[in-house]
């Protein structure tokens, strides 16, 4: 797989960062390097990778959130299920 950041980022004007993050459970760490190994990649891209897909990727909205941004708009009524007797279609023709 390819870097997200390629290594000449930087000379293109591209901020490029090293963060070192410490107190990393071991459990954590085992886990990273599983799944990396699991997509075929290196922890480092498999860290980068699970950075970008939390922090860029637009959250999804939670259904009640979504239904309660909804305008109120209308009568209850209007929205109300009729029921209707079934005809039957005449096929003989």
């Amino acid at each position: 797989m390819r870097s997200l950041i390629p290594p000449s980022a930087s000379k293109y004007g591209l901020d490029v960062a090293d963060r070192l993050v410490r107190g990393v459970d071991e459990a954590e760490v085992k886990a990273l390097k599983k799944q990396a190994g699991a997509h075929g990649h290196s922890a480092e891209a498999e860290y980068r990778a699970i950075l970008a897909a939390v922090l860029l990727t637009p959250r999804r909205r939670p259904l009640a959130e979504l239904l309660a941004s909804m305008p109120d708009v209308g009568r209850d009524a209007d929205f109300e299920r009729r029921e209707h007797e079934a005809v039957a279609a005449d096929v003989s023709a």
